[in-house]
């Protein structure tokens, strides 16, 4: 039966208009976005598909073009709608973090940071360069490594945090591996870090370790010392 058949409090679309967004199940969000199903299944019917197939939404939302073509009736299209997606969540996010400083709602710094490399299957380092209340500047990704292994130079983002007249910096890099155990390397890493940065009276202010599902902080686990 297409969604047209169905009754109107059914359908998706309608029923986020008459309860709102947070009303929906995953499938029927995904339907709103995909509009149209395929031969033999409607919107929503395609929307569980894809949920099946790739674990969930953020498995969906981040497949590449090539995985998703593979799917019975996704293209190039619908890559292009989740990636505009994804990219709005994390610039309104980015909007949060600019208007207040990062440690004042650091639920929304995890968000964004799980929303930028949480899910990326190689390792990702980036910064986030902040004012003199901590409020975002700018975020940069400073390198891209294997599944294993990423290299980050504490020069390059000392020169970023001088470019971008930074008083502070908030370090980050993602475990595709999922787990949130540093590595010896990790915390030799910080110390660098720290050490490069208060040279050029720069706030080390934290070095976060993301997955798709969670982040740990060196400062909250006493890893950091100001």
């Amino acid at each position: 039966m297409s969604i047209k058949d169905w009754a109107t409090g059914e359908r998706p679309r309608e029923k986020l208009l008459q309860r709102g967004a947070n009303a929906l199940s995953d499938a029927e969000l995904l339907a709103i976005l995909l509009r149209v199903g395929t031969q033999g299944m409607s919107a929503v019917d395609l929307a569980r598909s894809l949920l099946d197939n790739y674990g969930g939404l953020g498995g969906v939302m981040h497949a590449s073009a090539d995985e998703l073509s593979q799917h019975k009736g996704m293209g190039l299209a619908a890559y292009a709608q989740f990636a505009t997606v994804l990219e709005i969540g994390r610039r309104v996010l980015s909007e949060e973090l600019r208007q207040q400083p990062v440690f004042n709602n650091p639920q929304v710094a995890g968000d964004f940071l799980r929303l930028r490399i949480g899910r990326e299957r190689v390792e990702v380092s980036m910064a986030l360069f902040l004012d003199t209340q901590n409020r975002l500047i700018a975020c940069e990704e400073l390198s891209r490594g294997t599944v294993a292994e990423n290299i980050a130079y504490p020069r390059e983002v000392a020169r970023l945090a001088l470019q971008h007249h930074a008083a502070a910096v908030l370090f980050a890099h993602n475990h595709p591996s999922g787990s949130l155990k540093p590595s010896p390397e990790d915390f030799a890493f910080t110390q660098r870090l720290q050490a490069a940065l208060a040279l050029l009276d720069i706030v080390l202010l934290d070095h976060v370790i993301v997955t798709a599902t969670a982040t740990v902080s060196f400062v909250k686990q006493g890893w950091l010392k100001s």
